[in-house]
């Protein structure tokens, strides 16, 4: 009995220090993902002219710094429609996240939108700096921009904030929440309110995604000017993507 006693405190120790290695994260961690949406909505205003994308990207972090870098890229119709060309976003980014507390999370770094060959009189070439505190489910983020935004003539020093939350709802769900407010420098037309309610579902898999997205946009400022739909305008969009 003693033996068997013996035997079985051995093996519950051995088992429990094999859990916690496994929940120990490597030093340096390579990730990808790919995803396909029914309409690409980017601070609620549709990229796509109200319709499909295919989307991918690739992640490398530093687990004991919590620095990373990481690339992603997106079929657009956008800078087109505003009388250039491309039909590629490409967005490059880098920084640095992690612990405050064991409640309190922080991420700071910079992105790059890059639209190759845009043609735009202003160029689309967007760069932003962007901070973000989160507690819990819940965050607040703001990005400044260092560069004219997204093809605005001299909106450099514009602003986005971003309220919201990813609430675990158990059973592989969680609720999406966010409200936003993008603030165009020189351009009050252009500026607006958006949010989203929305649900996400992990199948193992695949992720799945369904969310109500809405804005205040006034569409003289964000309709398409080949088919006149309003780019902002409250639609259902559906997610499937995959991270590996």
């Amino acid at each position: 009995m003693k033996k068997l006693i013996l035997a079985t405190a051995v093996m519950a120790a051995f088992a429990g220090s094999y859990a916690h290695a496994e929940d120990i994260k490597p030093d340096n961690e390579v990730s990808f993902n790919a995803s396909v949406v029914s309409d690409y909505r980017f601070r609620g205003i549709s990229q796509t002219r109200v319709k499909p994308a295919v989307q991918g990207g690739v992640d490398y972090v530093n687990n004991p710094t919590g620095l990373y870098v990481g690339a992603w890229a997106s079929n657009i119709k956008w800078t087109k429609d505003a009388g250039g060309s491309g039909q590629i976003e490409v967005d490059l980014y880098a920084g640095k996240r992690g612990q405050i507390t064991s409640e309190v999370s922080y991420d700071v770094g910079v992105l790059t939108y890059v639209y190759p060959s845009n043609g735009l009189a202003t160029s689309a070439n967007t760069t932003e700096v962007y901070g973000q505190v989160g507690y819990g489910p819940a965050y607040l983020k703001y990005s400044h921009s260092l560069t004219n935004l997204f093809g605005y003539a001299d909106s450099k020093n514009s602003g986005y904030v971003d309220l919201g939350a990813n609430i675990d709802a158990g059973n592989g769900f969680t609720v999406n929440l966010h409200a936003g407010h993008q603030k165009v420098k020189g351009s009050d037309l252009a500026n607006y309110t958006d949010w989203k309610i929305g649900a996400t579902k992990d199948f193992g898999v695949v992720s799945g995604a369904l969310a109500v997205i809405g804005t205040n946009a006034r569409e003289v400022a964000y309709s398409s000017p080949v088919n006149g739909k309003f780019l902002g305008k409250t639609a259902l969009v559906l997610t499937i993507s995959k991270t590996f």
